[in-house]
This record gives structure tokens, sequence and C-alpha cells, in this order.
């Protein structure tokens, strides 16, 4: 939606900031105040028919003013700097309510002038209940930086592939003041964020450290030191503990955690301190925020501690797609060839870059009309180099849309070539008919010795927006059960017993096919189509 604009203006009185008998300090110069301030208002979403905002709750500001330097916001009893003037909130509070914001104008010498403002806002968003259970454990749950996998910290371009242009290795950032920290997430939303800090036998504070930009050391006004600089970050940088809220937020249909005043996440970049949640699962969330500059987006891997009502699992591989080029070879290889594949489908599987590539961050399969009534497509597998039995298998994904595609993430039994199908077990973790778009299939396939017949069990969910938007196909598997999951949720559940081939090492299987059993009719006007893999995650 058209976005409205409220434009105040306010010449104020301005007022000294001064040294007895009135005059200006030598060390600053001419003493001014700020005068003419000037604060723009932009209502998210808002229009004609909707002066209060599309029901975010984001509100977007901008003052200037007349011989300004920098700004801060004042909001809820938090205060942000804001030097350039710009500040977003996200106004959380359900309904139709009127919030007000200070922002105070500084210029030379310290001499500044204030202006409060009050802004309508609604909010319709009300955070679906398992968000919040991930996030607080409804009660209280804590967090930390995942140092133990690549990418858990990292920039790219704004709006850009997650950390698209640096990731930092495995523990990396030893060090430098951001392994220790703990983030604490609490139901009424309140925030505590742990800096190490810790009191000596006479109770007093020793400050723990933090790590961020330069610009922490304006921002922050730690008084421990100054930490150490090392190009344009400061790293141990001297800092207490301290409480601050957090609210969540779906701007554009993105879920959006926010904290307020200068709290933040892992590493302090200034800005608004709102994150997109990139993606999340029981125990783990990547997240996203724009630096106070605008010139880049920062991530980060969060992982929770210990506890809380969700089971815990460690992480013992993952490929997160972040070489460009062709798939890393020390995890997959290739189904090559035509033939229907036992399903009537009508591609030809390459391994050429045009049909299957790391690009951006991402893993893309792609099918294509070859211009002479074929069609190629791709399918890469892990047989042979990373195979597993149990564990929760996370795998983020975006699916073709074409009428006709039959995009698979799967698993097979590593015994395949000695026993064959379906003797060695298939467990389907995401199928995608080619003429329903809106619904994504769980299955298991195997032999059942007591029919001496072929068997299987699966179920069918709802979901949305599948080839615009990524989303987590999962599956858990023990000596006892097989669960797989949409974005958390268990839809299909098979109960496993030893007379079953679920108990042995499996691997992975990507691929689209065309047309054939569950592919159907083709699009005539088919050209190409992609599916597109963000990470595939292995905890045990």
């Amino acid at each position: 939606m058209k976005n409205l604009k409220y434009i105040i203006y306010s010449l104020l009185t301005m007022f000294l900031v001064v040294t007895s008998c009135q005059e200006d300090d030598a060390d600053f110069g001419e003493v001014v105040a700020p005068s003419n301030i000037q604060i723009t208002v932009d209502i998210v979403g808002a229009d004609a028919n909707n002066p209060n905002g599309d029901g975010s709750g984001v509100v977007n500001f901008t003052t200037t003013a007349t011989n300004a330097i920098s700004y801060q916001y004042v909001y809820n009893g938090s205060r942000t700097s804001a030097p350039n003037g710009e500040q977003s909130y996200n106004f959380a509070n359900l309904g139709l309510n009127t919030y007000s914001v200070t922002v105070i104008a500084f210029g030379t010498g310290g001499a500044s002038t204030s202006e409060t403002i009050d802004v309508d806002v609604l909010s319709l968003y009300e955070p679906p209940a398992d968000l919040i259970t991930m996030l607080t454990a409804d009660s209280s749950r804590t967090w930390r930086i995942k140092s133990e996998t690549g990418s858990h910290f990292g920039l790219g371009p704004v709006g850009g592939g997650f950390n698209e242009w640096y990731q930092a290795s495995a523990e990396e950032k030893a060090g430098v003041g951001m392994y220790d920290d703990r983030y604490i997430f609490n139901v009424d939303g309140t925030f505590t964020h742990i800096t190490n800090s810790t009191n000596d036998d006479g109770g007093v504070n020793t400050d723990g450290t933090v790590f961020g930009r330069e610009v922490l050391i304006d921002e922050l006004n730690g008084t421990g030191g100054p930490g150490t600089a090392n190009g344009a970050d400061i790293e141990n940088y001297p800092y207490s503990d301290y409480t601050a809220q957090w609210s969540l937020s779906a701007p554009g249909g993105v879920e959006t955690l926010s904290l307020s005043g200068i709290a933040f996440l892992g590493y302090y970049i200034g800005g608004d301190h709102t994150y997109k949640i990139e993606m999340r699962s029981a125990n783990e969330m990547s997240v996203r925020s724009t630096d106070g500059n605008g010139e880049f987006d920062w991530g980060f891997i969060l992982t929770s501690e210990e506890g809380g009502n969700v089971v815990d699992y460690e992480l013992v591989w993952s490929d997160e797609f972040n070489t460009d080029g062709a798939p890393d070879a020390a995890n997959w290889t290739y189904d090559l060839g035509a033939g229907g594949w036992g399903n009537g489908e009508v591609q030809t599987y390459t391994s050429n870059a045009e049909n299957v590539i790391v690009e951006g961050g991402v893993l893309k399969i792609t099918a294509k009309a070859d211009g002479s009534g074929g069609y190629t497509s791709a399918r890469i597998k892990s047989q042979g180099l990373q195979q597993f039995t149990y564990g929760k298998i996370e795998i983020s994904a975006k699916l073709p849309s074409a009428e006709g595609t039959w995009p698979a993430l799967w698993m097979l039994g590593s015994n395949f070539p000695t026993v064959g199908w379906p003797q060695s077990g298939e467990m389907d973790i995401m199928e995608q008919t080619g003429w329903d778009k809106g619904t994504t299939l769980g299955t298991c396939h195997w032999f059942d010795n007591g029919t001496n017949a072929n068997a299987s069990y699966g179920e069918t969910t709802a979901v949305a927006n599948a080839s615009t938007e990524f989303h987590l196909y999962s599956i858990e598997w023990d000596e006892t059960s097989i669960k797989i999951s949409l974005d958390e949720v268990p839809y299909m559940t098979l109960a496993n017993n030893p007379d079953l081939p679920f108990n042995a090492d499996f691997f992975f299987i990507m691929n689209i096919a065309m047309g054939g059993t569950l592919g159907g009719t083709i699009n005539p006007a088919f050209t190409e189509d992609t599916m597109e893999v963000d990470y595939i995650r292995v905890y045990q």
C-alpha cells in the first residue's frame, strides 16, 4: 500500500547550554541549539482508507532540524541514538493505540532542542503460538550465537542473500566478546542481555564485554573502557547486563523481532534493532538486520540453551550452499540420463550448470524445455558420501510453480544397490504434484514381508506460497517413529519397528521430475522452473 506521511513543523524557542557569564566555551566553539524541527511520520501501509496503517504496527520516523548534528529518539523510557535522524518502531499493542515519541536534536556544544509527537497506530498482528513457544518456551528461554556452525555471523547486501558477502567460519570470532553473551526472552515481553558481567567479592560490578561496529562507543555509552579497535570493529567493549523489551510483528508477511532501545543480538550494528526472522525451528533461528547506515544486512544464527520444553538436538552435518558453483563434491553426486525412472517421467537428468548450480547462497535445481519437445533437469544425491541413521533433518526450500513439475526432497536406504526398491525403504520428506501446488506430501515406502507386497503410508498438508517463500520441510526419525513436518507442524507419523527397513543408513536425494505419476500433464507453454534449497541440516 502507499504510505501516508505526516509532516510536522515546529519552530521552537532556542536555548543555550553555556558556561558562566553566558560565554561560549572555547573548547567547543560557538554553542548553537537546533531549531525548526521537522518530523516526518511514515505509518507503513497507511492510505486514505487506512490512515492508521495496515495493521503491522510499523512506523518510520525521519527528523531534520536546522543546525542539528545528531538526534535521539525517546519512547517508552528507552533512548535510541539516530545520527541521521531516522528511526523505526514496531508498536505491537493490539488495536488502535496512541503512542508518544520524543525527538531530541543536538547541536554544537551539546545544546539541544526537543519535540514530542503523538501517533495513532493500528496493530492487528497476533504472533502464532508456536513462535512464542519457540522464543520463550512459554516462560523464559535463553539463546546464544551458534558459534560452532559456519555462517553464524556475516553480512550481505540489503535485501540480498543471507550473509552473501561474508560468512564467519565456526568459532572464528572467539575472544571478541560475542560468544559468551546470552539473550533471555521472557513471555512477559522483557528481554535480558547477559554480557558475562560479574561482581567481585566487594559487590563491585565488573563489566562483561560486547562486540560491534565502532558506532557502539558513542551509542552504548559504556564506562568501563574503550575496547579494542580492529578496523571498523570494536572488540571486547566493556558493557554491563541490561534489560529491554521485545515484540513481534510481520510487515510484508515476514516475521520480525524488534528490541527496544539499544538492545541487540550478537554484534552491535546501530539502526533500529529490528531483526527479520529468515528461518526458525524448535531450537534455532536465523535473523537479519540492516545497520544504521543502511549499508549492509547483518545475519546471525542463534540456538537455544539446553532447557525449556523443546527436545534438544546437536547439529552433526549440514550443507548451507554458501559456495557458488557446482554442488560440493564431498556431499553430492548425480543420477544421470533418461528412461522414465520407473514413474513414466519424461526428463533427462544432467549435471550441467543450467540444471544444477549453487548461486547466491542457495542450491538451484532447474527443469528446462530443450526446444525440441524434451526436458532436462537434475537429481543430486548424497549416496556414498553423507548417510545417516536416525535424527532430525531440516530442509529449507522454495518450490517450482509450473504445471507438470514434480519436485522432491527425499531419502533412500543406503542398501538400495544390493536389495533394490522398495526393500531398501524410502522416506519422502517433501513431494509436490504437478497439478496441486498448494499441497505437500510426506510418505514412507517399504516392502511388507507379511503380505509379500509393496507398502506405503503417507499424508498431505496445505502449504501456502510454496513457490514464492521458503518453507521448512523436516523429518524426525528414530527407532520408534517417523514424523514428517511442515514449518515445524507435524502432519504424518508412522510407527517404526525392527521389521521395517527404517533402522539403517539412508542418503538424501533432491530433484525435479517432469510429468509421470505425480507430475501429470505438463503445461504446453513450459520453458523452465526452479527449486531453491537454502540449506539441509542433520541433527542427532
